[in-house]
C-alpha cells in the first residue's frame, strides 16, 4: 500500500473515531500527524510542525478574545440594537445585510478570512439575540465573502487571473466574478428559504427592546439548530443559566442613543473604536487580523480589567485545538505529496469531461481543509493538458474550479468556517460544529457537479 493511500485512510479513521467516540478531532489529528509523519513520511518534528497554521491560530484567538471583551462590556448588544434600528426592525433583512457587507469587503480587496473575522462575530451575536439560526447567519456571512471574492480587484480574483495569464489560458475576469457571485447568491437564497427566512419575514418588524422574545415581535428560531432556543434555560456550552437573547445587565437602561436601549459607556466607546481600528488596520494597511485583534484586546483589558477578566476563558479553545490539529495533519499530507499524487492521477485520465469533474471534486474536498487559492494554483496547471485539446472551455473550467474550491469554505475546518464556529456566542459548539460539517459535506457533494454541468459541459471559453 502506497504511503499516500495510507495517509488518506488514516484521515478517514480520525473522522470515524471523532464522530463515534466524541473525542476532539484536533487532538486525534495531532496524534495522526505524529504517527504518519514519523512512521510513514519519515518527517522529523520540524517537518510535522511545518503544517501548523500559526497565522490561523492567532486569528482565531485574537478575534474571539476581542469580541469576548465586546460581549462582556455590552458593545455587541449596542451594535445589534443599532442594526435593528438601521433596517427599521426588519430582522429578516439582517442576514442579507451581512451577506452584502462581507461581499463588498472582499470585492474591494479584503482577504476573505479578514472580512469574515470582522463581520461574523457581530452577525452571530445578532442571531443569538433575535433567535435566528446561527447556521443561517454564519453561512450567509461566508457565502457573502465568496460572492465578492473574485472581483477583478479582489485578492482571489487577482491571483486566479494571474495564474490563468501565466499558463497562457483564455480568461474572463468578469466571467469569473459573475460565476462566483451568482453561485453564492443562489446558495444564499436557498439557505434563507430553508433555514427559517420565510418565518423571519412573517415576524414583521421588532423593536430593539423586544430581544427576539416570542410574543414581543420575535418568534422561535427555525432551521438546522439555533443558538438561543437550543440552550434556553440550560446555558449549554456557556455555563450560564439564562438565554443570552433576554439577558439584561443593569446598565442597559433605555434612553440610549437613537433609542437603542443601551447607553454608550466609555468602555463601549473604546471598544467600538477598537473594532473600527481593526477594520482600518486590516483593510487599509494590510496588517494581520489576528495580531491586530490581540493587540487591541490587550489594550482594552488593561484599561478595563473588570470587564475583560473572563474574556480569555471565553476564547474558543476547543475550536482552536480542532482546527489547528486537522490542518497540521493536512500539512503532513501536503509535505508527503498526497494531494499532488491525487491530482496527477486524475489529470492523467483520458476523458476530458470526466477529468474536469474529478478535478472540481478534488478542489472542493481539499479546500474544505486547506487554502482555497493554493489548491486552485495547483489544479489549474493540472487542467492545462486536456484544456489544450480544445474539448473543454478554459473560461468555464477555471470558473468551475474557482466556485468548487471556495463555496466549501463553510466547512468548519476551513478558515472561514472556523471563524464562524469560534465567533458564535451562547451555542452548543459541538452541535454547531456538526451542523457546519454536515452542511459543508452537502456543499462538497453537490456544488462541484452543478458547477461542472453549468460551466464546463456547455464549453464556455
Amino acid at each position: 500500500m502506497s504511503p499516500e493511500l495510507i495517509s488518506i485512510l488514516v484521515l478517514v479513521v480520525v473522522f470515524v473515531i471523532a464522530t463515534t467516540r466524541s473525542v476532539n478531532m484536533g487532538a486525534l489529528a495531532f496524534a495522526a500527524a505524529f504517527g504518519v509523519g514519523t512512521l510513514v513520511a519519515d518527517l522529523d518534528a520540524d517537518g510535522i510542525f511545518a503544517g501548523f497554521p500559526g497565522d490561523l491560530f492567532v486569528v482565531l484567538v485574537g478575534v474571539t478574545y476581542l469580541f469576548a471583551i465586546a460581549r462582556a462590556n455590552g458593545t455587541t448588544d449596542w451594535l445589534v440594537h443599532a442594526a435593528v434600528r438601521l433596517v427599521r426592525g426588519r430582522v429578516a433583512l439582517i442576514p442579507w445585510v451581512m451577506f452584502a457587507l462581507t461581499g463588498a469587503l472582499t470585492a474591494i480587496g479584503a482577504v476573505s478570512p479578514a472580512a469574515v473575522a470582522i463581520v461574523a462575530p457581530i452577525a452571530l451575536s445578532f442571531a443569538t439575540r433575535y433567535s435566528i439560526s446561527p447556521l443561517l447567519m454564519g453561512t450567509m456571512v461566508v457565502h457573502g465573502a465568496q460572492a465578492g471574492g473574485f472581483s477583478p480587484i479582489s485578492i482571489y480574483g487577482s491571483i486566479v487571473n494571474g495564474i490563468v495569464e501565466r499558463e497562457k489560458l483564455p480568461g474572463s475576469e468578469i466571467g469569473l466574478f459573475l460565476a462566483s457571485l451568482v453561485a453564492n447568491l443562489l446558495i444564499a437564497a436557498v439557505l434563507f428559504a430553508v433555514l427559517g427566512g420565510r418565518k423571519l419575514w412573517a415576524r414583521g418588524a421588532v423593536t430593539p427592546e423586544d430581544g427576539g422574545v416570542p410574543g414581543k415581535g420575535g418568534t422561535e428560531s427555525t432551521g438546522m439548530g439555533t443558538g438561543a432556543d437550543a440552550n434556553a434555560g440550560t446555558g449549554a456550552g456557556t455555563g450560564g443559566t439564562a438565554p443570552a437573547a433576554v439577558a439584561v445587565r443593569p446598565d442597559q437602561e433605555t434612553g440610549g442613543p437613537e433609542g437603542t436601549g443601551i447607553r454608550l459607556t466609555p468602555a463601549r466607546i473604546a471598544t467600538l473604536a477598537a473594532l473600527v481600528a481593526l477594520v482600518v488596520a486590516v483593510l487599509g494597511f494590510d496588517l494581520d487580523a489576528g495580531l491586530t485583534a490581540v493587540t487591541l484586546a490587550v489594550v482594552l483589558s488593561t484599561a478595563w480589567p473588570d470587564d475583560s477578566r473572563r474574556a480569555v476563558g471565553e476564547i474558543a479553545w476547543s475550536t482552536v485545538l480542532l482546527i489547528c490539529g486537522v490542518l497540521t495533519y493536512v500539512g503532513v499530507l501536503e509535505e508527503m505529496g498526497t494531494i499532488t499524487w491525487a491530482g496527477e492521477g486524475v489529470g492523467g485520465i483520458g476523458v476530458p469531461l470526466l477529468a474536469a469533474v474529478l478535478l472540481c471534486y478534488i478542489g472542493a474536498i481539499v479546500s474544505a481543509f486547506a487554502s482555497s487559492v493554493g489548491i486552485m494554483g495547483a489544479l489549474i496547471p493540472l487542467a492545462v493538458p486536456f484544456l489544450a485539446q480544445g474539448e473543454i472551455g478554459a473560461v468555464g473550467m477555471v470558473a468551475a474550479l474557482a466556485v468548487s474550491a471556495t463555496v466549501v469554505d463553510v466547512s468548519p475546518f476551513s478558515t472561514n468556517g472556523a471563524l464562524v464556529l469560534a465567533a458564535a456566542p451562547d451555542v452548543d459548539r459541538d452541535r454547531f460544529f456538526r451542523q457546519l460539517m454536515i452542511y459543508g459535506g452537502i456543499v462538497v457533494a453537490a456544488v462541484p457537479v452543478l458547477a461542472w454541468l453549468v460551466l464546463v459541459v456547455p464549453g464556455f471559453g
